[in-house]
């Protein structure tokens, strides 16, 4: 056997064992893909639940409490300032 048939051989050899380890690899990727899609589908409506009641609570918790935070500061605002005023004139005296 010459050097240049044993070349060819070994090249023959190692591309159908490249073939076969490519088709073994998108085989073995399509059936990882067909196992993993139902869980990937349950996250995605998971998320999609999770954003629905991010948004409801945003809406219906963090927009009033928003309010009645923003009401209290202006009060003790008002508060702090008419204390300010009444200190001002009694120091006066």
């Amino acid at each position: 056997m010459s050097i240049e048939s044993f070349r060819d051989v070994v090249l023959c050899i190692f591309g159908l064992s490249a073939t076969v380890a490519v088709i073994i690899i998108v085989v073995l990727a399509f059936l990882f893909y067909f196992r993993l899609k139902p869980l990937l589908d349950s996250m995605k409506r998971t998320a999609g639940t999770v954003a629905k009641i991010t948004s409801t609570v945003e809406t219906e918790m963090a927009g009033p409490l928003t309010q009645i935070i923003s009401f209290v500061h202006g009060c003790r605002q008002a508060i702090g300032l008419f204390n300010r005023f009444f200190r001002r004139e009694e120091e006066e005296d």
